[in-house]
């Protein structure tokens, strides 16, 4: 899409999808099947403009930056993305009161009062989303006046040859496995966090926080490695393997927590907090170094192509691991382990992964 449309006008085309399935979860309207098909419709759109938001951040920095601050510019533009999930695991604690924590549910007055309060977050969320749009509809160019390098400015392979060249590089599949499963794990499990964390009395405003620190920390540290990768090149297989080596300590130390009957370990808030924030910050942390070593490994593929395919992996893998959930929801134990063990498997992919950097040898080369 970026590479066809260009880069503002795919940016006011999902924006533009984003306003209006934003605007049809709050059309006020008392028939329930009307209302229940609207707001599935708007969350439809909405799904629709996320896997091109969620891509665009290595399109964008190639575009407008130099290559000694794309990995940073990278960082910023995909995990400050991520700061929208991190205020949503407090706004919903904190603005909707949770029905298992309501005296009284069957009463009106309060059944109302939490239809009133989700439809204030709804209110606002359709605010802050054409708010957006209309930032990006005043100014938001497609490109700099100059390319800021050989490579932003180079020609890129069409789509069939791009698809073509990515299902035959297994080097590119390795790597797009290490990505897709242990993050498509992290996000089921990171979205039923309370339910995972409710046997152990964790509150669901706790677990709300620690989603939060989790995503919050994962963007600090994200965007520290990504400009540690922009000074020292030529190091993004070293920074993942620090990373996908601390998830997987991280993911088991939470599991063996969890089991408390069987290890013994102690099962404590801050046990529980430090285990699951430090989770949190290795794996969204490595999503901008990965973005970068699938560009730099199958370029001149387009970014947005390249970047899209690892995407929609990891939304397959998570779906099916939420697939799975729907049958085996009453004990947990099963889910937890997922994570150490997508962790393990994408770090042996890494380790076994040979790298490359087509893209800045190109600018490099040709530039001297």
């Amino acid at each position: 899409c970026f590479f066809i449309l260009g880069l503002r006008v795919t940016v006011l085309l999902t924006s533009s999808l984003m306003v209006l399935g934003a605007g049809l979860r709050c059309v006020p309207v008392s028939d329930l099947e009307i209302r229940k098909k609207l707001i599935h419709g708007g969350q439809l759109l909405n799904g629709l403009a996320g896997p091109t938001v969620m891509n665009a951040a290595p399109f964008l920095s190639t575009t407008w930056f130099s290559p000694d601050e794309r990995a940073t510019a990278t960082a910023i533009a995909s995990l400050l993305n991520y700061l929208g999930s991190a205020a949503a695991f407090l706004v919903g604690p904190l603005v909707v009161p949770p029905p298992n924590g309501t005296a009284h549910l069957v009463s009106l007055s309060n059944t109302q009062h939490i239809k009133d309060r989700i439809e204030a977050v709804l209110y606002a969320e359709f605010g802050m989303v054409s708010l957006i749009f209309s930032a990006a509809l005043a100014y938001f160019p497609s490109r700099p006046p100059f390319p800021p390098s050989v490579a932003a400015a180079s020609q890129r392979l069409s789509y069939r040859r791009s698809f073509c060249r990515l299902l035959s590089n297994f080097r590119f599949l390795m790597i797009a496995l290490a990505y897709a499963i242990p993050l498509g794990v992290f996000s089921g499990w990171s979205g039923v966090l309370d339910l995972i964390l409710t046997p152990i009395h964790v509150s669901q405003v706790d677990a709300g926080w620690i989603g939060f620190w989790s995503i919050v920390g994962g963007c600090v540290v994200g965007i520290a490695m990504a400009r540690f990768a922009d000074f020292i090149r030529g190091m993004l297989k070293f920074i993942l393997l620090l990373l996908l080596s601390g998830a997987t300590l991280a993911s088991t130390w939470f599991t063996l927590t969890c089991l408390t009957t069987v290890t013994h370990l102690p099962l404590t808030t801050a046990t529980l907090y430090t285990s699951c924030i430090l989770l949190g910050i290795f794996l969204n942390s490595s999503v901008p170094i990965f973005f970068e070593l699938f560009v730099e490994t199958v370029y001149p593929v387009p970014e947005g192509i390249s970047c899209g395919v690892v995407t929609f992996l990891s939304n397959v893998f998570m779906g099916v691991l939420l697939f799975f959930l729907t049958f085996y929801h009453t004990e947990f134990s099963w889910f937890n382990w997922c994570l150490p063990g997508s962790c393990l498997l994408s770090l042996l992919l890494i380790l076994c992964f040979r790298e490359s950097y087509d893209r800045l040898y190109l600018d490099v080369v040709v530039s001297v």
